[in-house]
C-alpha cells in the first residue's frame, strides 16, 4: 500500500480497497487457466459490487494478501469473491479486513452490449469455482425522493478506460464525493465527526462516458440508526438512471477504533433526508 491510500483517519480509504479487488481480479485471469490473457481478463464488465469492510486496514511495509475465486456461473454472468487479510503469527488464523463479491458479465464494446459466456471461459472460471449461495440485497429504489440531493460529477479524461467507460473504481470516488457534499451542508456549523464506512453496493446499469457536460448524482437518507445511516445513490443523465448504490456509514470513534453514538443534532440532520 501506498501513504497516498490513507484517509484522515489513517485507514486505507474505501474506495482504494476496489482498486485493491480489481488488480487481484484481473491477475487471476491473466495468470491462471486455459483462457488467460483472453477476453475474461480484460472484455468484462463489472454489473454489481458489494463490499463489506470489516475492519481498518492502516499503513504498514508487510504486504496484505488477497485470495479470489468464483462462486457462480451463469450463462451470461459470473461472480467472483474476495477476502483481504494478514496472516497472524503462529495459530492465530488471519485478520480479515474486507470481503466482497463482484458480478461481472462478458461484453462485446462494438456494440455495447454484454454476451453469453463461451465454453472456454466456462472451463476457465470452473478452475476457479467454490460455490457459494449469494445473498440478494433489496435494490435501491430506481426513483429519487424529494429528499435527495444533487452533486454534480464531471468525469475527468483520466477516470475513463480503454473501451471509452468510467471505470467501475471511479464510481466509488463519485459516491464518496457525494456523500462529503452531502454531510458537509447537513452538518454545516457542527464539530466535525469522524465516519467510517461498512458496506457498499453499487449496480451498474449504464456506462458513463467522458463529456463535457456533467451527470448528476442524487444522495438522500434511507436509514438512521444510533450509530449509523444509510445513504442511497442514483447516478442519473437526466431522467436515465445509470447506476444506483447504498452505502453504509458509521459513526467513529477514533481513540477506542469502535463506532460510537453521535450527538443528536448529527442524527436529527439525517432524519430531514428521509423519504417521506
Amino acid at each position: 500500500m501506498r501513504w497516498a491510500d490513507l484517509d484522515l483517519l489513517g485507514h486505507v480509504n474505501n474506495v482504494v480497497y476496489v482498486d485493491y479487488l480489481q488488480e487481484a481480479r484481473v491477475d487471476m485471469m491473466r495468470t491462471h487457466g486455459p483462457a488467460a490473457q483472453g477476453a475474461l481478463a480484460e472484455g468484462t464488465v463489472v454489473v454489481r459490487h458489494e463490499v463489506s469492510y470489516l475492519a481498518p486496514l492502516t499503513f504498514g511495509f508487510r504486504p496484505v494478501s488477497i485470495e479470489c475465486w468464483v462462486t457462480e456461473i451463469r450463462a451470461a454472468t459470473f461472480t467472483v469473491a474476495y477476502e483481504i487479510f494478514h496472516d497472524l503469527p503462529g495459530d492465530e488464523g488471519r485478520r480479515v479486513y474486507l470481503r466482497a463479491t463482484t458480478v461481472l458479465t462478458p461484453y462485446v464494446f462494438s456494440t455495447e452490449s454484454p454476451r453469453r459466456l463461451t465454453e472456454l471461459e466456462r472451463e476457465t472460471l470452473a478452475g476457479f469455482l467454490e460455490p457459494t449461495e449469494r445473498v440478494r440485497l433489496p435494490p435501491v429504489r430506481k426513483v429519487r425522493p424529494e429528499t435527495a440531493s444533487r452533486y454534480p460529477i464531471q468525469v475527468r479524461f483520466s477516470d475513463v478506460d480503454v473501451y471509452g467507460h468510467v471505470n467501475n473504481v471511479k464510481y466509488f470516488e463519485y459516491l464518496q464525493e457525494a456523500r462529503i457534499f452531502l454531510n458537509a451542508r447537513l452538518w454545516e456549523g457542527l464539530e466535525p465527526v469522524s465516519l467510517v464506512v461498512a458496506q457498499t453496493d453499487v449496480d451498474y446499469r449504464v456506462p458513463i462516458l467522458f463529456r463535457p457536460e456533467p451527470y448528476d448524482a442524487w444522495s438522500w437518507v434511507s436509514r438512521v440508526g444510533t450509530r449509523s445511516a444509510t445513504i442511497e445513490s442514483l447516478i442519473m443523465d437526466g431522467d436515465a438512471v445509470l447506476s444506483r448504490a447504498r452505502v453504509a456509514i458509521v459513526f467513529f470513534d477514533q481513540e477506542t477504533q469502535r463506532s460510537t453514538a453521535p450527538p443528536a443534532p448529527y442524527l436529527d440532520a439525517l432524519r430531514t433526508l428521509l423519504p417521506a
